[in-house]
């Protein structure tokens, strides 16, 4: 079975067993998170597709730890010019352990 939830902005396909890297959530290590927004939810050829989301469906997980991404290196420039900037950015994400869902 599988769901795609949305959090943080973004829309995830997540399986029962799946890590799957979000954005930063609130919690500590090993706590458990409900996703409630499911907007899809299926199995096979049993797919159930919410308007927007599916009523009484959920998807739990437990977070497995926090860290952040790879640095991103943004640099502009103008040319002709003698203007250059360099900026890095590292987002934060919270790496979450799909248990069981519920649709």
């Amino acid at each position: 079975m599988y769901a795609v939830i949305k959090t943080g902005g973004k829309q995830y396909r997540v399986a029962q067993g799946e890590d799957i890297k979000v954005e930063k959530m609130a919690g500590e290590v090993g706590e458990n998170v409900v996703f409630d927004q499911v907007l899809l939810a299926g199995a096979d050829e049993n797919i159930r597709i919410g308007n927007p989301y599916l009523e009484n469906a959920k998807v739990i997980g437990r977070l497995k730890g926090h860290g952040k991404n790879r640095k991103v290196v943004v640099f502009k420039y103008k040319r002709r010019k003698v203007f250059r900037k360099t900026r890095g950015h590292r987002q934060e994400y919270s790496l979450v352990r799909i248990e069981s869902i519920e649709a």
